[in-house]
């Protein structure tokens, strides 16, 4: 079965579990607590927000086809207000962003941002 959702859902489960395992790992080692920073919470809305944002473009490719890159940065302003209004409330508690609490969700979020688009050029070649 060659279908692009289900290959990127799997692709993107395995890739930020192995991502957040070393990040865990990581802070671990330095003697930082690993499960503070609303971490856990951060890598699962990133998952679930780019296994959507790929749904909903997998969902529309027939229709809007040329329209596919603009609505791939509507997803991404999409994970910037989840940001703005999930952890950053969080994070501006103490009036500080520290270097952990910016880590934590930057890099599920790098992560998947880099997986997404890389999957989206692949499969949006593959249809030309």
């Amino acid at each position: 079965m060659d279908n692009p959702f289900f290959n990127f859902t799997v692709k993107a489960c395995i890739v930020l579990a192995l991502v957040f395992c070393v990040h865990i790992g990581i802070l671990s080692v330095l003697g930082l607590p690993p499960f503070e920073n609303r971490i856990i919470l951060s890598y699962i809305v990133n998952l679930i927000l780019i296994i959507v944002i790929f749904g909903v473009l997998y969902l529309l490719e027939k229709k809007y086809k040329s329209q596919l890159g603009f609505l791939f940065l509507v997803g991404s302003f999409l994970k910037f207000a989840v940001f703005f209004m999930v952890f950053y409330p969080f994070y501006k508690r103490d009036n500080m962003i520290t270097k952990l609490e910016f880590a934590a969700f930057f890099v599920p979020y790098v992560f998947g941002l880099v997986l997404e688009s890389v999957s989206l050029s692949k499969w949006l070649n593959k249809l030309e």
